[in-house]
């Protein structure tokens, strides 16, 4: 029997099992209700959602409230239902609804309330995970309903329907393994990265014993390209998306943008965006070809030239130190001012680009080399056109001359072939024929021993007179590392430099490796255009600039690269010692990320580098999770801390002045190592003033070579 509102006062206590429509005024939460702990607001949201939509789909429970006389107060205690409850008064303060609206209630004053509470709670089994997923799915395509108002009818976030449809989604085969047990949540979370079934299934048969959620990750996107890759940068989503792309969206984990399903795709319309940059770049300098790459081609095996310093027409000089004098009045004008008003702001941006405009007149590309040359337009680290300029093919370059003379009686053909002037069947002869001929050449016996003699007093004064030879040594190194196959040195020292992209992929696409390119560059561009002037280039550079010079070129040489099978602990060491001398600070060049570090170590390695970064706390928090969420965690937390793994570290740099040894053995009675003291070595190698310029002799040092 119901009894409606206009009947509910008549209700009394002996009608158990009564249903009635009570007032929520009239309703108040038992205090024998088993919950103690207060409901979530999450859940009172999703019962209002509910409710709205559908009605009170269960009766509460409730017992009338008696005085201590034991009579009816008039309200009602609930039993079952405080969850609902709630829901209501939060739909009246939202003013959805009254405070007298009726709610469908049984009286149920036979069973013990705080028993029937705690039943309600124990006795009943939840809805199993895939079957809620498949409902929402079918809800979204059998009635259309999308993300936003299945959210709104279950009380949930759009984000978490989208959730859960894309986990309804996942091969029926694998919901059934996930049913079965065999299948964690996170594992289905993994596969639902994708919506193809045909793939899910292939990655789940090909899996071993590791089936980290990570694994399948990868497994699934490994012929996808991540949206913070270079080629996506450079594209765009929404330029992708138009071109027929499809952008997969990990809904489960910080996807950091997605993954572009179809690198060929991707791959295709950064070569065609690259080609519009590399023909603008032609026409508008005058190049003969552009070729475009992704990544740039290091075998190209061409003659490379670089912009040549020019002079300033006088209209440019003027322009130039009128923009430069105004620049410095305004700079010296507003330098107290903490904020520019716009129009200084927008004078000083004009001024800084025609300064800037200017500048880039000093150098410039030879013409005959822009008629012969083409220019290199690859993809660089940061996603943007990376433009190489003054590359000269083979087939197109010019010899300067097809015969150069080559020395006393010898002359270079086109080929580079040295030959002899005249022809004599007897090289040291002492012939009357050759006596008499005044134009014969030397021989090439007595050549090289005259020249044998001149090398050893080369050797000889060259040592006497070190800022020379800092510029010989430099001339050496600059004339290899600035032009190609060029023998115009020497001495006999030969500089290697290891292709380091062998070691590390991406490692030349880093801000780094661009900022040692622009270096090189800037140097080249300030070189002769041809290596017989190089001498008389270093040797007018003021000695700053020859030892920034000699730095540069000594730096191209520097190899720390360990190799599983080299055996070279000495040269490890000597690059330990070279880090400290330099104070290098590697956080400027490399961080820690789960590309570069923390997804290619063990959970171990992970743990204990947050440990020593951030702390035990912070580490035990991460124990519990498997390795690419934990992987992920740490690369967060690690952020901005400077940590570096042991490898990349440097030392404190050692102090010169006590005993030094190239062993680093400690001497006997002592804490320094023993040897030669490096710094008592370069004070003794000067003569002293009063010494009639004769130094100390010092053992010297013979250091084997490995």
């Amino acid at each position: 029997m119901t009894i409606h509102a206009k009947n509910v006062e008549t209700a009394t206590a002996s009608e158990s099992g009564t249903e009635v429509f009570i007032p929520l005024n009239k309703l108040k939460k038992s205090p024998r209700n088993a919950r103690k702990t207060p409901h979530s607001e999450a859940i009172i949201e999703a019962y209002a959602a509910s409710i709205a939509a559908k009605g009170i789909l269960q009766n509460l429970v409730v017992e009338p409230e008696l005085d201590g006389e034991g009579t009816e107060t008039g309200f009602y205690l609930v039993s079952i239902g405080e969850g609902r409850r709630l829901a209501q008064l939060l739909r009246v303060k939202r003013k959805q609804i009254k405070k007298t609206e009726l709610v469908r209630c049984v009286i149920d004053t036979v069973n013990d309330a705080h028993e029937i509470s705690l039943d309600e709670n124990i006795t009943r089994e939840a809805m199993h995970p895939a079957d809620q997923f498949e409902a929402f799915r079918r809800l979204n395509e059998k009635r259309g309903w999308g993300a936003e108002e299945i959210a709104a009818r279950f009380g949930v976030t759009a984000h978490v329907v989208r959730q859960r449809l894309r986990l309804g989604s996942v091969s029926p085969r694998l919901m059934q393994v996930y049913r079965d047990g065999d299948l964690t949540l996170d594992q289905l979370m993994a596969f639902a990265i994708t919506e193809d079934h045909a793939r899910q299934e292939q990655v789940f048969d090909n899996l071993t014993y590791n089936r980290d959620p990570y694994m399948i990750r990868r497994q699934l996107t490994q012929t996808h390209v991540a949206a913070a890759d270079r080629r996506a940068i450079l594209i765009g989503a929404e330029a992708y998306i138009e071109a027929g792309g499809m952008i997969i969206r990990d809904l489960f984990s910080d996807d950091r943008g997605g993954f572009y399903d179809d690198a060929a795709l991707l791959d295709r319309m950064v070569i065609e965006k690259l080609q519009a940059v590399a023909e603008a770049v032609r026409q508008a300098e005058g190049w003969t070809w552009a070729d475009v790459h992704i990544d740039y081609p290091h075998a190209h095996g061409l003659r490379r030239t670089y912009p040549q310093p020019m002079a300033l027409s006088e209209e440019d000089e003027v322009a130039y130190a009128m923009a430069f004098d105004e620049f410095n009045r305004l700079t010296e004008e507003w330098n107290s001012a903490e904020e520019l008003p716009d129009d200084v702001n927008q004078h000083f941006g004009k001024l800084e680009a025609e300064i800037e405009r200017i500048d880039a007149l000093r150098h410039a590309y030879d013409p005959d080399v822009i008629a012969r040359g083409g220019v290199f337009v690859v993809l660089s680290h940061d996603g943007t056109a990376r433009i190489e300029r003054g590359f000269v093919r083979a087939e197109d370059d010019r010899p300067e001359t097809e015969v150069q003379q080559a020395g006393d009686g010898y002359t270079i053909n086109g080929d580079g072939e040295i030959i002899e002037d005249g022809i004599g069947p007897d090289r040291d002869g002492d012939s009357d024929d050759e006596a008499e001929d005044g134009g014969k050449p030397l021989s090439d016996l007595l050549v090289r021993d005259l020249t044998a003699y001149r090398t050893l007093g080369l050797r000889l004064a060259l040592g006497e007179q070190p800022d020379m030879a800092l510029i010989a040594v430099t001339h050496t190194l600059a004339a290899q590392a600035f032009y190609e196959a060029a023998e115009a040195h020497c001495l006999e020292i030969r500089p290697t430099s290891t292709y380091l992209a062998g070691h590390a992929d991406g490692i030349e696409d880093t801000a780094a490796a661009k900022a040692l390119a622009d270096r090189h560059a800037g140097w080249a561009a300030d070189m002769p255009g041809d290596v017989a002037d190089l001498w008389g280039f270093i040797a007018a550079l003021d000695h700053a600039s020859v030892m920034a010079l000699f730095a540069h070129c000594a730096s191209l040489t520097v190899n720390a690269v360990k190799q599983p099978w080299e055996r070279k602990p000495r040269t490890h060491q000597t690059a330990d010692r070279l880090a400290a001398a330099l104070a290098l600070d590697m956080t400027a060049h490399w961080s820690p990320t789960v590309r570069t570090y923390l997804g290619r170590i063990t959970k171990a390695h992970i743990l204990a580098a947050v440990c020593e970064a951030v702390s035990d706390e912070a580490a035990d928090r991460l124990v519990s999770l498997r390795k690419q969420p934990m992987a992920e965690a740490a690369e967060q937390l690690i952020a901005g801390t400077g940590w570096l793994p042991a490898l990349l570290r440097t030392t404190e740099p050692a102090a010169l002045g006590g005993p030094r040894d190239i062993t680093g053995e400690a001497a006997p009675g002592t804490d320094e190592p023993r040897g030669v003291d490096l710094e008592r070595q370069g004070e003794t190698d000067m003569a002293a003033p009063d010494s009639g310029g004769m130094a100390e002799e010092v053992e010297p040092v013979h250091i084997a070579a490995e």
